[in-house]
């Protein structure tokens, strides 16, 4: 009676792990390849975390009263194993190439690794991890002119309070004063914050690269904050059917009716832009000034060059929505005045059915180009929601501004 127990119990367990593919519960395989290398965003002096050619992050932390920690790395969990001296150590599955965030778990608390620089996502400074991907030769660092990233603190009588922002200019602004350039606004994703495209974007690099190679017109960049006091939705009136007595709500429409741009575009279109056209040399025409922004920051540039075709000739949302043909039929100076529109996505972000936020971004591009507008449609290889995507997608947006 127990052998015939223990058979079943046994099929009953081999059917769970044909069902579910496995039976890893956030584990890695015992097949490791054992290159790991420090990340190139570890603290100075620090071994871990590691990264190896699988892609793998290995990490370590002394937590010798801890009864469980967790690496948390692409929204999973894996287990860390403590040895007898109270260091514990584990890896992750493979990610995709680029720059990742992650965070560790001790004991149920969240905690950033002691041994990565840290970078603001999630709405906190945290940690995060670099890894190596066959194309990051253009953004990185390399010997040739740099421009500066400066950061700036403006008044907004929008806000009424003092805000910072970052400006990127390109090599050789100081020394030519009669030059004056183009100017791109450029928006960071929910959660982070206006370091982000400096830090974990590369923005500098990836234009000091483009313009070294004579890629990229130099153009000045502008990086604000623009997680300030977002619009909520309002909530539809509701309608009752005579018939059935049932109540029921209209639908909000695209993004549920949330204004993402919010207090936002009332800083840059009466602040920021003002600020930076009284104190840097760019050609303050909508000819030469472009808006562009990954994620939320997409979302943003949408709305607020769709409510303002007269300021910005050249539009540009990374994995943040599209423009569709009702959108030229209600705002018809937008196709009349932008330029150049570019609509990018990581290839795994386009895998999945995509609901909501305007429809189907690839095929309203398409539409919007039949329809007489200048666009491209760029997809990241191999990349998802993150920042690989976004870098890739600037490297090409770049390319194409201020050359018509």
């Amino acid at each position: 009676m127990k052998r015939v127990l223990l058979r079943n119990r046994i099929a009953a367990i081999l059917l769970i792990i044909s069902i579910t593919g496995g039976y890893s519960f956030g584990q890695t395989p015992s097949t490791i390849v054992e290159d790991f290398q420090p990340s190139s965003v570890n603290q100075p002096g620090k071994e871990f975390p590691k990264v190896n050619s699988e892609g793998r992050v290995r990490t370590q932390i002394k937590a010798r009263d801890a009864h469980k920690v967790q690496l948390d790395i692409g929204a999973v969990k894996y287990d860390l194993v403590k040895d007898t001296s109270g260091v514990w150590t584990g890896e992750s599955a493979p990610q995709d190439e680029g720059f990742h965030y992650y965070q560790l778990w001790v004991d149920g608390a969240a905690v950033p690794d002691p041994g990565s620089l840290y970078f603001y996502g999630a709405s906190r400074w945290g940690s995060g991890i670099e890894i190596p991907a066959k194309d990051q030769d253009f953004y990185a660092l390399k010997n040739v002119p740099h421009g500066e990233l400066r950061e700036v603190q403006y008044f907004s009588a929008s806000s009424k309070s003092v805000r910072r922002a970052f400006i990127y200019t390109p090599p050789g602004y100081e020394k030519d004063n009669s030059k004056r350039y183009p100017v791109l606004y450029l928006q960071h994703g929910m959660g982070e914050n206006e370091t982000g495209w400096g830090n974990q974007g590369h923005a500098n690099l990836i234009m000091d690269n483009l313009i070294a190679d004579g890629k990229a017109v130099p153009f000045i960049i502008v990086m604000e904050n623009g997680s300030v006091k977002f619009d909520r939705p309002r909530q539809p009136k509701p309608e009752t059917n005579a018939k059935t007595d049932a109540t029921t709500k209209k639908p909000a429409g695209p993004m549920g009716g949330f204004d993402f741009a919010g207090e936002f575009k009332n800083i840059l279109l009466n602040d920021l832009i003002p600020y930076v056209e009284a104190n840097y040399r760019v050609i303050g025409d909508m000819n030469h000034r472009a808006m562009a922004g990954l994620s939320m920051g997409g979302m943003q540039t949408r709305l607020i060059t769709l409510a303002n075709p007269d300021k910005f000739s050249q539009v540009g949302m990374f994995s943040g929505g599209s423009i569709s043909m009702d959108d030229l039929t209600n705002t018809p100076d937008f196709k009349k005045n932008v330029k150049l529109l570019f609509i990018s996505y990581g290839s795994r972000e386009l895998e999945k059915p995509r609901g909501g936020f305007g429809g189907d971004p690839k095929a309203n591009t398409e539409a919007v180009k039949a329809a007489g507008m200048n666009t491209h449609f760029y997809v990241s290889p191999q990349t998802a929601h993150e920042w690989q995507s976004w870098r890739r997608s600037l490297k090409e947006f770049a390319q194409l501004l201020f050359k018509n």
